[in-house]
């Protein structure tokens, strides 16, 4: 006989445990409290949605800071798999120069309409503007915020229930956290910003290339671990490329010592010697002029103008030293609400090996609710898809074995 079983959140790892569980014939009901299904998921395709990475499979797997623990749902579901899924919905993928993977659409929202449609056939029914706001042992108690209906909780009873409610980044597309209060205190490791700007009080100097990126630098917290790509300047600090993915060692850094710094090489593809060589002061050219000829662009001049003391500037050995290896210090991340993922979430040891609850065996966890980080490069919406279908696969087992 069909079971019952409630997915609360329409995101990528709901809709991926909807996918697996239709198989086993369910009756499967998605809740949503917004209007409309993955609001976050259509907010990062707005770029372009880089669904995944075609990078080799293990340093895939390297990138994330649970990596032993997702290294066999990754595994499952890799680069070839999700191109090969994607297709199954009609939507041809391509792989760009860096590697990431999107579809040649560039865009979120036909593969999500063909997404919903395919799982509509099924059989799955969504249950938009309704808000779960408790969950006790296998009941939900739900809330309808549409127009024009009763507005009375309801206290609806399943066979199984996987929670997909996200992390807490980006509230207002609908992850507020409020699933927290559902679980034991222990069960839960505190959120923090992933993948998020870091603020430092800049001077008005500044403010002409605010918006401006610093194209292909070198950057790292620890020198053995340096990597490269391009950074943002922004009014508050420092976004994007390289931040983003030197967030994690960051904010180990700042729960240690209450503060960050981070070294950017300004011009990586230039050797010291070569570097020292073409800053020699010349009577006939201007300071900013030789900074230009060099690679110091307007960004990367005004960045060194800001950090770095007015008696080196025609000093070549001691400004050398100061762009190939430029101190950057950081006060903290901006707002939790503004970062596109977060770190933390339900333990490991809070979940069985098919994600299910140990407190409570009648529900299930996947997605960004989970205690995992990633950059952003599509591990983010890969452990999505990932720990959606083990969650999936988990309620089909316990349903068959237990209920």
């Amino acid at each position: 006989m069909p079971k019952k079983v409630a997915i609360v959140g329409a995101g990528p790892a709901g809709l991926m445990a909807a996918e697996v569980l239709t198989a086993a014939g369910h009756d499967i009901h998605i809740y949503e409290q917004m209007p409309s299904a993955a609001r976050k998921f259509l907010m990062a395709g707005k770029t372009g949605l880089n669904i995944s990475h075609a990078e080799q499979l293990e340093q895939f797997i390297a990138r994330y800071d649970q990596a032993e623990w997702l290294a066999p749902w990754i595994r499952e579901c890799d680069a070839n798999w999700i191109q090969t899924w994607m297709q199954s919905l009609g939507i041809q993928s391509y792989v760009g120069t860096s590697g990431r993977i999107f579809p040649k659409e560039m865009k979120a929202a036909p593969l999500l309409r063909a997404w919903l449609k395919r799982l509509s056939e099924h059989g799955v029914k969504f249950h938009y503007r309704h808000k779960c706001v408790a969950l006790q042992g296998n009941c939900l108690s739900v809330q309808s915020t549409q127009q024009g209906t009763d507005h009375a909780i309801q206290r609806l009873a399943f066979d199984a229930i996987i929670l997909a409610c996200g992390a807490v980044s980006w509230p207002k597309l609908g992850s507020d956290g409020a699933w927290q209060n559902w679980l034991n205190e222990d069960s839960l490791s505190p959120f923090q910003a992933s993948n998020a700007g870091v603020e430092r009080t800049w001077s008005d100097y500044m403010q002409p290339v605010f918006g401006q990126p610093l194209k292909r630098v070198q950057a790292w917290v620890n020198p053995q671990h340096k990597t490269h790509g391009d950074a943002v300047i922004s009014h508050y600090g420092l976004e994007s490329g390289v931040v983003y993915k030197l967030n994690r060692e960051l904010r180990m850094q700042l729960n240690q010592q209450q503060n960050m710094t981070l070294y950017v090489d300004l011009l990586p593809d230039m050797s010291i010697a070569d570097l020292a060589k073409k800053l020699q002061p010349n009577k006939k050219q201007s300071v900013s002029n030789v900074w230009r000829k060099v690679g110091l662009d307007a960004a990367k001049a005004c960045l060194v103008r800001e950090l770095v003391d007015k008696s080196l500037w025609t000093q070549p050995e001691q400004l050398v030293k100061e762009i190939k290896q430029l101190k950057i210090e950081f006060e903290s991340f901006r707002p939790i609400e503004e970062a596109i993922s977060c770190a933390g979430g339900v333990k490991i040891d809070a979940l069985s090996n098919q994600l299910q609850l140990k407190q409570n065996p009648a529900v299930f966890c996947c997605g960004e609710m989970l205690d995992w980080d990633a950059p952003t490069g599509g591990y983010l919406l890969t452990a999505c898809f990932a720990t959606g279908r083990v969650a999936g696969r988990g309620v089909a087992q316990y349903l068959a074995e237990v209920v």
